[in-house]
Formats: structure tokens, C-alpha cells, sequence
């Protein structure tokens, strides 16, 4: 059983960065494909990002391309979110996601996902 435990999140003003984390509890980290996903309040939950096991593949949603950055240091068992020029549509809570499988290949539908965390909450105001 992985345990997932995000942090990071917070109050920020729009235009401003954040960056996430995401602390597994498993040694085997690094054969693990990871995920962010997100959900606003009165949405489902949506893909963000995700990054296979050594971190050389990513993916983006459209929404967050070319403003946020998945990675992760296998060294540490922590994955990463770096959030930029943040939108009042990026408020939501943040959840991380880890498969067993090292490819990141379907990353974007929540069901390949095995273990999530709680959830780190992220407000924009505007």
C-alpha cells in the first residue's frame, strides 16, 4: 500500500507561482508512474499532469501547459507541481496519483490510478 501525502498548497494572489509536493511512502517510487488531477468545487475531479517512473515523459492538460511543471526526485520518493502564472480557475483542490506502472501512457484517466492522496487545497484570488 502506497501512501500519498501532498503539500504545498495555499492562498495566492493570481499571476503568482506555487509549487506542490507529493511524499510517497513506498521505496518503490521509482517504478511508479505519477499524476496530478484537480477539483474545484461544484466540478469533477480533471488531469493536470503526468510523468512516467525516471521523470523523461509528461503530459499536460491543455488549461496548464506551458504554466505548470511535473517532476519528481526518485531519490526522495517526491513528486512535484510547479505552478505559474496562477488563474482564479486554477483554485481547486490538488490531489496526487500513483500506478503500477512505470509509463505515463493513459495518464490522463483517473482510473489507471492505484493510490491517491488527500488533497492540498489551492486558492487564487483575483
Amino acid at each position: 500500500q502506497v501512501q500519498l501525502v501532498e503539500s504545498g498548497g495555499g492562498l495566492v494572489q493570481a499571476g503568482d507561482s506555487l509549487r506542490l509536493s507529493c511524499a510517497a511512502s513506498d521505496r518503490t517510487f521509482n517504478s511508479y508512474a505519477m499524476g496530478w488531477f484537480r477539483q474545484a468545487p461544484g466540478k469533477e475531479r480533471e488531469f493536470v499532469a503526468a510523468i512516467n517512473y525516471s521523470g523523461a515523459t509528461t503530459y499536460y492538460a491543455d488549461s496548464v501547459k506551458g504554466r505548470f511543471t511535473i517532476s519528481r526526485d526518485n531519490a526522495e520518493s517526491t513528486l512535484y507541481l510547479q505552478m505559474s502564472g496562477l488563474e482564479a480557475e486554477d483554485a481547486a483542490v490538488y490531489y496526487c496519483a500513483a500506478r503500477r506502472s512505470p509509463s505515463a501512457a493513459g495518464g490522463r484517466t483517473e482510473s489507471v490510478y492505484a493510490y491517491w492522496g488527500q488533497g492540498t487545497q489551492v486558492t487564487v484570488s483575483s
